[in-house]
C-alpha cells in the first residue's frame, strides 16, 4: 500500500504557540492554579494531558467570578472584549495565549466597528473563535455561514460601509462564493481575506491527494472548526474519507481493498496522533 502524507498535517504556529504557553506557565508557576479559558485547542488529548498537571478549564464566563488567586490563560480562538475586561477588573492575572492571526481581526473589527461600519463575519456563528470576533464589534455586526444567509443579508441603514473578514479555519472556496453573493447587492464594502495561509494551504494539499487516493483519512477532534472543513473537502473529492480522532477509531477492515491512502490532519492534532496512525497502517499493509 502507498501511503501519503499532508506536508501540512498536524498543530498550526498559533495552535503550537498556545499549547506551549500552557506549559511554560506550568513550569514557572510549580504549584499555582492555572486555568485556560475555554479549552486552549480543540484536541481531547491535549486537554486530558494538561490536566494531568492540574490545569483546570473554565468553561464558562460566569465561572470567571469563582477565580480567587492562580492564573488564566486566554483559548488559542481568543474571547470576546468584555472578557478581557472581566479579567481586568476582577485583577485577575491573566496570559493571552490568542492566535496572532485572530488577535489581527480582532484589532480590524474593534477599528472598522468604531468608524462605522458593518461587520460581516463569515465564519460558523457557535465556533468560539467566532463568538470572540464578533465580541470586539459593537452591535452592527452580523455572521454569515451560508448561501441562504448572504441572500437573506440586507442593510437598511443608507450610505453604511461594510467590512467583511473571515474566521481563519472557513472553508476558502465558499468564502469567496459568498462573498461574490454579497458584493452583487452592491453596498459600499470592503473585503479582507482573514482566512490563514496555513488553512488555505492545508485545504489545497489535503483535496489535491484526496483527489488521487482511493481512501483518505482525516484526523482531528470531532470539535475542530478546520478539521471537519478538510473532512468536506476530501469527501467531495475521494467517497472513501474517514474521519477519526485516533488511531482507535480507525476501522482496519475499510482499507483492506485500498491500494492508496492519504493522510491529512487539522491544525490541533498533534504529531504523535499523526504518526501513529500512519505507522500502523504501514504496518498493517
Amino acid at each position: 500500500m502507498k501511503i501519503e502524507l499532508a506536508k501540512t498535517a498536524g498543530f498550526c504556529f498559533g495552535v503550537k504557540r498556545a499549547v506551549e504557553t500552557v506549559y511554560e506557565q506550568i513550569r514557572q508557576h510549580e504549584g499555582e492554579k492555572i486555568y485556560t479559558y475555554g479549552p486552549i485547542i480543540h484536541n481531547e488529548e491535549v486537554i486530558k494531558d494538561m490536566k494531568r498537571y492540574g490545569v483546570e478549564v473554565l468553561e464558562a464566563e460566569e465561572e470567571l467570578d469563582s477565580v480567587e488567586e492562580g492564573i488564566v490563560i486566554i483559548r488559542s480562538h481568543g474571547v470576546p472584549k468584555r472578557v478581557c475586561d472581566r479579567l481586568d477588573q476582577k485583577g485577575i492575572v491573566y496570559v493571552d495565549a490568542t492566535c496572532p492571526f485572530v488577535k489581527k481581526i480582532h484589532n480590524i473589527v474593534r477599528e472598522e466597528s468604531g468608524r462605522g461600519a458593518h461587520i460581516v463575519i463569515i465564519g460558523n456563528s457557535a465556533h468560539p473563535e467566532v463568538e470572540g470576533i464578533r465580541g470586539w464589534a459593537r452591535d452592527n455586526v452580523t455572521v454569515i455561514e451560508n448561501a441562504r444567509e448572504a441572500e437573506d443579508f440586507i442593510i437598511e441603514e443608507r450610505g453604511c460601509r461594510i467590512c467583511v473578514v473571515a474566521q481563519t479555519t472557513f472553508n476558502y472556496n465558499k468564502f469567496k462564493d459568498l462573498v461574490e453573493i454579497i458584493v452583487k447587492k452592491g453596498y459600499d464594502i470592503i473585503v479582507l481575506n482573514t482566512i490563514c495561509n496555513a488553512t488555505k494551504e492545508r485545504q489545497e494539499e489535503a483535496r489535491d491527494i484526496a483527489d488521487r487516493v482511493e481512501a483518505m483519512l482525516v484526523i482531528g477532534d470531532r470539535r475542530s472548526s478546520n478539521t471537519q472543513k478538510l473532512f468536506e473537502i476530501c469527501s467531495d473529492a475521494c467517497k472513501d474519507t474517514y474521519y477519526i480522532q485516533t488511531l482507535d477509531d480507525l476501522d482496519m477492515n475499510q482499507l483492506r481493498s485500498v491500494e492508496t491512502v492519504g493522510i491529512t490532519a487539522g491544525a490541533s492534532t498533534p504529531n504523535k496522533i499523526i504518526e501513529e496512525v500512519q505507522n500502523n497502517v504501514r504496518i498493517n499493509f
